[in-house]
């Protein structure tokens, strides 16, 4: 999936989805920080690459990530 057409928004919204579902571990972060050292649109196309190659599409659209209810969709 090419998430290279995502608005910077929908890159956070995204992310947030992503990271959401999976352990928080200083491992798990540091691999994203690898990927995109001192660029956070990278960082968050990282973090929604990672939960693409885990579920198959964004995760707003499928696992676990559909089920998060953020605060601003509230």
């Amino acid at each position: 999936m090419d998430v290279s057409n995502l608005t910077v928004r929908e890159l956070q919204l995204e992310a947030a989805r992503a990271l959401s579902t999976m352990e928080a571990t200083s491992n798990n972060i540091h691999k994203f920080n690898r990927a995109a050292h001192h660029d956070s649109h990278a960082w968050y196309r990282a973090v929604i690459n990672w939960y693409v190659d885990e579920y198959g599409d964004l995760p707003s659209r499928h696992g676990p990530g559909k089920e998060v209810k953020l605060i601003m969709d509230q």
